[in-house]
C-alpha cells in the first residue's frame, strides 16, 4: 500500500499495474465475492489514508480451503 503508481519508485508500469488489478478483480470474481465488497464499501465508515488500508473481510465459505493454507 506504500507503493503509489504516480511515484517514480513504483516499480510498474501504467500497464502492468492495470494488468494487476485485473487479475485481483478476477480472483474475487471466481470467488463470488462482488456483493459482500459493495455491500461491505456502502457500509463501512473507514477510509484509506496515508500508511492505512482498509480491509475488506471476505467470507469464502467452503472455497476458503482451495484459497488459504490453514496450520
Amino acid at each position: 500500500m506504500w507503493k503509489y503508481l504516480e511515484q517514480a519508485s513504483f516499480p510498474m508500469t501504467e500497464q502492468q499495474y492495470f494488468e494487476h488489478l485485473n487479475a485481483i478483480a478476477n480472483y474475487l470474481t471466481a470467488w463470488g465475492s462482488q456483493q459482500q465488497i459493495i455491500n461491505y464499501l456502502e457500509t463501512t465508515k473507514e477510509r484509506p489514508r496515508l500508511g492505512k488500508a482498509v480491509s475488506i473481510p471476505l467470507d469464502l465459505g467452503e472455497k476458503s480451503s482451495e484459497w488459504i493454507l490453514e496450520d
